[in-house]
């Protein structure tokens, strides 16, 4: 016997009728957003008076400006998405807060503190990311019209990745070529748009081929493998993957591409087979790479043995790593507190080591609560993709969450010693103008995408 309200009288052949949900969510998004603006006031201000002793009011107005970008978007979805996640929008802003407070504190220590700062240019960044998620909001207004575009994505994302291979535009940033830049501009990491058109990609062409992709093939010790045919797509994303390793020396990049593919490729199939047969292409490319090519091998003698004098003296060797694990350690359970660490010790501090220095002056416990708004963004955000109705829906709101639960698990990892360093940025803290573009574009999507689904048609069944 089916659950029903007992307070309807319709028939079991009741037409399909709208459940709206109370404007109480934006409400409660309000109240969270006028909290997490004032933990990011309170945290510039804790950082002015632990380095500087006194409080300056430039970076305040510069942070009361960006808040109200944020609250302006909070404005646009009472009007477009009033029935949107209330969660997504307060821990995003917190986040950048935060990563601002912390870059702002790392400029006072290298004595950077005017317009041309990290601090500021990390502002104007937000800025542009938080009126680009305006815009996905106010433009797409059902995320089912992503699913036309499938094949346009796929082809945005392999030109976004080409990007830094154009000879005159690429640009090499510590090793890496993923950046691109024009004469003096400022550079941008094309990458980082990428994996959004690659995930819109994944979810239409997986909902186009599942069945092929589920439901063919023998078994084997239990397992249904692919055919042979059907090997295509994993073939292609491995080799893309393994040109990035090669072409663009960024193995945290290519893991993040593959990671997505083979994540999606399960919800989409539910076959284990795809995974282990994924992956274990993944790791027999990356040991090959490990021997052959000298910054991948690198990466793992410095990961494995970080501690060894020799490992740790050599040129582009382990002193990045291990400086940031010893600022862990002073940082101790409570932090140093906002201003009064030495995150400054650490190589390149405000990006790739944000971690270690929000570790070193906010300590273990504030690490936990970081590490708890992400996994609250996360968990949000595979809801919203289970919760769908439409194939598309889900896959691409797993796709979403998934990218920023690997990259920070990549990130994180790599800092603290789990895994070798990669290079990527961690979401909505560290430095990086198309890192904030891009994660504010997948909370806009994630917004958009939770708005459509509890705005879907439900039955109402009587006894």
């Amino acid at each position: 016997m089916p659950v029903v309200s007992r307070a309807s009288a319709q028939p079991a052949t009741a037409p399909v009728r709208r459940i709206r949900i109370p404007q109480k969510f934006r409400n409660l998004e309000l109240a969270l957003l006028i909290f997490a603006c004032a933990i990011n006031a309170i945290a510039i201000v804790l950082v002015q008076l632990g380095a500087l002793g006194h409080i300056d009011t430039t970076l305040i107005v510069l942070g009361a400006g960006l808040s109200l970008l944020v609250f302006g978007m909070h404005v646009a979805m009472r009007f477009v998405a009033r029935d949107a996640d209330p969660f997504i929008l307060p821990i995003a802003t917190v986040l950048n807060g935060l990563g601002i407070a912390m870059i702002y504190r790392i400029d006072i220590a290298f004595g950077d503190t005017g317009w041309a700062s990290a601090a500021v240019r990390q502002i104007v960044w937000s800025s542009l990311a938080i009126i680009a998620a305006i815009a996905v909001i106010l433009v797409i207004r059902n995320h089912r019209v992503l699913f036309r575009y499938t094949y346009v994505a796929g082809f945005v994302a392999v030109f976004l990745l080409l990007l830094p291979l154009v000879p005159g535009l690429g640009r090499e940033v510590n090793g890496a070529r993923v950046w691109i830049g024009v004469g003096d501009f400022a550079t941008f990491q094309p990458g980082e748009i990428a994996k959004i058109a690659l995930a819109v990609f994944f979810a239409g062409y997986l909902v186009r081929n599942r069945d092929s992709l589920s439901m063919v093939g023998t078994k084997f010790l239990g397992m249904r493998m692919p055919r042979a045919r059907d090997l295509g797509p994993l073939l292609v994303v491995w080799a893309l993957s393994m040109s990035v390793i090669v072409f663009q020396r960024d193995l945290g990049t290519a893991l993040l591409y593959f990671g997505l593919f083979m994540v999606m490729l399960y919800v989409a199939t539910g076959r284990l087979s795809w995974v282990l047969l994924g992956f274990s292409l993944f790791l027999g490319g990356a040991l090959v790479a490990s021997q052959t090519l000298d910054y991948v091998n690198g990466r793992f003698t410095h990961w494995l043995d970080a501690f060894n004098p020799a490992v740790y003296d050599a040129f582009g060797g382990s002193y990045q790593l291990v400086q940031g694990i010893f600022g862990l350690a002073n940082g101790g359970l409570l932090g140093t507190g906002l201003g009064q660490g030495r995150p400054d010790l650490t190589p390149v501090p405000q990006s790739d080591f944000i971690i270690a220095s929000l570790g070193e002056e906010l300590g273990l416990a504030g690490l936990f609560a970081i590490l708890a708004l992400y996994l609250l963004f996360i968990a949000r955000g595979f809801r919203i993709g289970f919760a769908g109705q439409d194939d598309f829906g889900k896959l691409l709101g797993v796709g979403l969450a998934f990218v920023v639960a690997l990259q920070c698990f990549i990130v994180i990892g790599g800092v603290t010693r789990v895994i070798p360093l990669t290079g990527l940025t961690t979401p909505f803290l560290a430095a990086g103008g198309s890192s904030l573009v891009a994660n504010w574009i997948v909370a806009a999507l994630l917004l958009r995408l939770s708005d459509t689904v509890r705005n879907q048609p439900r039955l109402v069944v009587n006894e």
